[in-house]
């Protein structure tokens, strides 16, 4: 006889499904995660886009990787906010009465976000090539732009994840995203780190955003990344497995 883990990528299937119809049936919450990052992109572009130095004639070519970071920081919100709803409502405990894979469930939530930001990061660029957004980047850095994106989402889903289970109200489940949008701004995401107060370039320079900014920008651009996209993706991977270890022992504690 198989044991519900045999249908774990069936059950796991089937409740990314729940999720996303959750999603599509509610497109406001896409609507409201790329409204911010589009309106600081048309701000920082247009108006103070002029005044900053960054080397380059195309503002918005040095920008946009730090607005994609920061649409992802804010789309994992509303992965908290949905898990600790369902935690409330009781609809784990009905799942964990059923003969389907223990963590199934919450497998559902981190690839719902994984879904919902990649369309949110669509959006975005998008909107960008509008602005005058251009790259050089062959196939190659494409994929490899978008595999730093989907690490950098599920370091920060399981990080949401924590956040959604521990959470004991609806203000307090998405405050731990605020200092999470705000890293960016203390990064090259806007301006140069050089132009910084040595004690706020020391933090930005050594930060894990300035990291994947960097490498993500380089591979747009069609330059040699260095060993930028290493310490990324270090940066990346280190966070997504703390993050998922905690996750699944709170997970353990409340299911």
């Amino acid at each position: 006889m198989e044991t519900t883990k045999n249908y774990f990528f069936s059950d796991m299937s089937v409740l990314l499904g729940r999720s996303m119809r959750h999603i599509f049936r509610s497109m406001d919450t896409i609507i409201t995660v790329t409204i911010t990052p589009i309106a600081m992109m048309l701000l920082f572009v247009y108006v103070f886009g002029g005044a900053i130095q960054t080397g380059t004639d195309n503002y918005v070519n040095y920008l946009l990787p730090g607005i994609l970071l920061i649409t992802i920081a804010s789309g994992i919100a509303y992965t908290a906010y949905r898990l600790f709803m369902d935690m409330q409502s009781g609809i784990f405990e009905r799942f964990h009465s059923m003969p389907i894979a223990r963590s199934a469930p919450l497998w559902g939530h981190v690839l719902t976000s994984l879904v919902s930001n990649a369309i949110s990061v669509v959006v975005i660029i998008l909107v960008a090539l509008l602005m005058g957004f251009r790259s050089s980047a062959g196939v190659l850095s494409w994929l490899a732009v978008a595999g730093i994106l989907a690490l950098f989402t599920l370091a920060l889903t399981w990080i949401a994840v924590i956040a959604g289970l521990s959470a004991t109200s609806v203000d307090g489940v998405g405050a731990f995203s605020y200092p999470i949008i705000f890293l960016p701004f203390i990064s090259s995401a806007f301006v140069p780190t050089e132009s910084m107060p040595s004690v706020v370039r020391a933090f930005a320079e050594n930060q894990p955003v300035t990291f994947i900014v960097d490498a993500i920008r380089s591979l747009l651009a069609g330059q040699p990344v260095g060993n930028d996209i290493w310490i990324a993706l270090a940066w990346c991977f280190g966070i997504m497995l703390v993050a998922y270890v905690f996750a699944m022992r709170v997970y353990k504690k409340r299911a």
